[in-house]
């Protein structure tokens, strides 16, 4: 008697579906970009028959960065956009829809952040490390508490990162991309931001705080097992001023109460961007934002 065969669906996605769940969660990401991130072992231009069909289906667009035409960012259209809505890549989020001019605009700020994703990416490939493009989630915006101050604090990103060796062990990570575009003195506000994220406890509207009050969860909590560290990545400016710049975000650290407190609690990290490109993030490129100034792998901080 003859067995029958049972034929199984795939478990894997089609390129086609990958690139346009990085489009979605990334908003603007480069040909390049995505090459690095699908499918760097093969050639270049695997990656153009792959968006070819997406872009001839009005799925995605592009804007074409600089002088050079080869230098395209990819986006998603409406249809794009109403197609990932509910994947499960997209769970929890609102694809954003750009025109070619809000596109470009965003462009340098995401792409730059995609850079370091991809610097952690080549490197968790190396180490055989659990990391994937998705694993890099942009624009996270958590409330903060009602103290006059801003109302929520977005993070630039938000990794989940899963070492396989010498044990297994889970990251998370706030990162913060700095171009050097904003003061010194604001970007070390930042640690503020995050310090009063972390003392945060949500209390019922119209309610008092109570003594039972003392066991509700922290803000955090409801979102993750272990508050996540938190990186400054730097780039933008010679490295001189970067260096001055992360000894600004270690003064905030030993000089607000709120963020010294913090630090005991939670690493904290700065690195330049070309550093980790060039080294690897789990190089000692990382300057601790407490204690000694020794640069550790971002592991170690």
């Amino acid at each position: 008697m003859t067995r029958a065969t049972t034929i199984h669906p795939p478990t894997s996605d089609t390129r086609a579906h990958q690139a346009l769940a990085l489009i979605a969660q990334h908003r603007v990401i480069t040909t390049t970009q995505l090459h690095q991130m699908l499918a760097p072992e093969t050639p270049t231009r695997m990656i153009y028959k792959v968006l070819a069909p997406l872009r001839a289906e009005g799925l995605i667009a592009h804007t074409v960065l600089g002088s050079s035409n080869h230098l395209q960012a990819h986006f998603l259209t409406p249809a794009g956009a109403q197609t990932v809505r509910d994947w499960p890549e997209m769970r929890g989020r609102t694809p954003a829809v750009l025109a070619d001019a809000a596109a470009s605009l965003r462009a340098a700020h995401t792409l730059t952040g995609v850079r370091a994703h991809i610097a952690f990416l080549t490197d968790a490939r190396t180490r055989g490390d659990e990391y994937g493009p998705l694993d890099w989630v942009p624009e996270i915006a958590h409330r903060l508490p009602d103290t006059g101050g801003e109302e929520q604090i977005i993070a630039d990103a938000v990794f989940h990162y899963t070492t396989t060796g010498p044990r297994r062990r889970q990251y998370r990570a706030f990162v913060e991309i700095d171009r050097a575009t904003m003061s010194s003195e604001r970007l070390a506000r930042k640690l503020i931001s995050y310090a009063r994220f972390h003392d945060y406890t949500p209390q019922p509207v119209g309610r008092r705080h109570t003594l039972a009050d003392q066991g509700a969860l922290l803000a955090w909590q409801r979102f993750y097992p272990r508050f996540p560290r938190i990186l400054f990545i730097l780039t933008g400016a010679p490295r001189p001023s970067l260096a001055r710049r992360i000894e600004d975000l270690r003064h905030m650290t030993t000089g607000h109460t709120l963020v010294t407190r913090l630090a005991t609690h939670v690493p904290l990290g700065a690195a330049i961007l070309e550093d980790l490109e060039t080294h690897g993030p789990t190089a000692k490129v990382w300057t601790p934002l407490a204690g000694t100034a020794e640069p550790r792998g971002w592991t170690q901080l």
